[in-house]
């Protein structure tokens, strides 16, 4: 009876961190679905132009933004449920500072992302399309930054429902904004990129003021700092960003590259908006996680990823079956070519499948940065990609013919080796042990700033990154 009056008290911490979460995250990832639909009516050309500098910007630019920011999951996690506030904020200001930083050489990648794209035997038109999509897009990686730091910062004091608010407020805002310099200004195609940065910025707005004017940061949020600056090469040692890059570069590759490019585009953009709701509830159980081990409560924090579990098994079915059950609608969002459409509907199935294993990845993934795991989380991520996921792609795509469905198949079998490997270093950790590092590394932080860095792992949507103990 106890124990299932705690599962229960769980479920609803979790639920009412995960909704609103879930809920943001949608509507976030609302902006590029809106964006690239909008695209996807005036030309199958343009878009193509479009889905790669999209991919471009997501794979080499957000996600080593989100890799950088993502420590904040288990610093301020921890700091907060050690109730060590004023570490929480230096945190925020650390990771915002590295964020600016990062933005500048990305931004200058991005600006040369048609060269890079030729260089990469992509069609030459459609890089060149590309480039000037993704140049109007450069605004948004400094504003995007800023706005994971505030979301991670937020997000460990159990303040949601602001996030969720602030998205609501910035996709109905970039609904206007988009369809206005799409279809009446004379930038056409790249106007849809130039709403997006817009939009980013809009969002950081109303993100700043309520940090700054609400009351519930004050004890976290205290204004600058000049100890921000300090332990700052601790964020900087990245590692690899996202392998989706590398699939829709391979698409480009294939047979009728406007087609195969088109249509990794769309399944990706599906796969990532339905993945609003795991990503939701990895953002709950990480910050469980984080706070428990920081209130030095390993038995809750063992109990949250069991509740997370169980929850993300559920909802990886409902929506699976949903998709399926839907599959020959999704294609006419983006486009009218009935090619394309058809052939959409013949991926959706994979797609849902992927959805349910990825589900469960994302859980586990936020485990690891709740706690601040090991090393060897590190190898398992860069193998189950680069060592099976990336060489299946290749073979099932280029070897069997089987196309984007073959890349795509490929990453599936990334992400089983993942969870398996995953789910067995979950399932072997020390808790108590995980305990007494968090309350190593708050005496650490307090002393002498983070001496924790920063290992960014490739994951099927986005890049992640986790807190390695070097002492480990």
């Amino acid at each position: 009876m106890e124990k299932r009056k705690g599962m229960m008290k769980e479920i609803t911490r979790q639920m009412c961190l995960a909704m609103p979460l879930t809920v943001a995250n949608f509507l976030m990832f609302a902006l590029q679905f809106v964006s690239i639909m909008m695209v996807g009516h005036i030309s199958h050309e343009k878009l193509a132009g479009a889905s790669i500098a999209i991919s471009f910007v997501n794979s080499l630019g957000f996600s080593v933004l989100m890799g950088a920011s993502s420590a904040l999951d288990t610093l301020c996690g921890q700091s907060f449920g050690a109730q060590n506030y004023k570490m929480v904020g230096l945190y925020l200001q650390r990771a915002m500072v590295i964020c600016v930083l990062i933005s500048i050489p990305l931004a200058i990648g991005t600006a040369f992302s048609g060269s890079i794209l030729i260089l990469l035997r992509q069609v030459p038109e459609i890089s060149m399309a590309a480039e000037s999509y993704a140049r109007l897009m450069i605004p948004s990686l400094f504003a995007f930054g800023l706005i994971q730091c505030i979301l991670k910062f937020l997000q460990a004091q159990k303040i949601v429902v602001p996030i969720m608010f602030s998205s609501g407020i910035t996709a109905i805002f970039h609904l206007i904004n988009c369809w206005f310099f799409t279809y009446k200004t004379e930038l056409g195609y790249r106007g849809a990129a130039l709403s997006v940065s817009i939009s980013y910025w809009f969002n950081l707005l109303l993100l700043v003021l309520y940090v700054c004017l609400s009351p519930s940061c004050k004890s976290t949020w205290t204004g600058f700092s000049r100890e921000a600056f300090h332990g700052l090469w601790d964020f900087l040692k990245l590692g690899i960003p996202s392998t989706l890059m590398l699939l829709l570069i391979l698409a480009g590759l294939l047979k009728n590259p406007e087609l195969q490019t088109s249509l990794m585009s769309i399944s990706q953009n599906i796969s990532s908006l339905v993945y609003a709701i795991p990503l939701g509830l990895s953002g709950a159980v990480s910050t469980r996680i984080s706070n428990e081990l920081g209130a030095q409560n390993p038995g809750a924090a063992v109990l949250a990823i069991l509740t997370a579990a169980v929850a993300i098994i559920i909802e990886g079915l409902a929506v699976g079956f949903g998709m399926i059950g839907g599959r020959n609608l999704w294609g006419h969002l983006y486009t009218k070519e009935r090619e394309v459409v058809n052939a959409v509907a013949v991926m959706i199935p994979w797609i849902a499948l992927s959805h349910c294993i990825d589900g469960f990845q994302c859980v586990l993934l936020g485990t690891i940065r709740g706690s601040g795991r090991q090393k060897m989380g590190v190898f398992v991520c860069l193998g189950s990609y680069y060592l099976v996921g990336i060489p299946a792609s290749i073979i099932l795509g280029f070897v069997f013919h089987m196309d984007v469905k073959g890349l795509w198949i490929g990453n599936i079998c990334a992400i089983f080796v993942q969870d398996g490997v995953l789910l067995i270093m979950s399932i072997l950790t020390n808790w108590e042990k995980q305990v007494m590092k968090a309350m190593e590394r708050a005496q650490t932080s307090e002393k002498s700033g983070p001496d924790y860095w920063i290992s960014n792992m490739p994951s099927s949507r986005h890049s992640f990154s986790i807190v390695i103990d070097p002492t480990e």
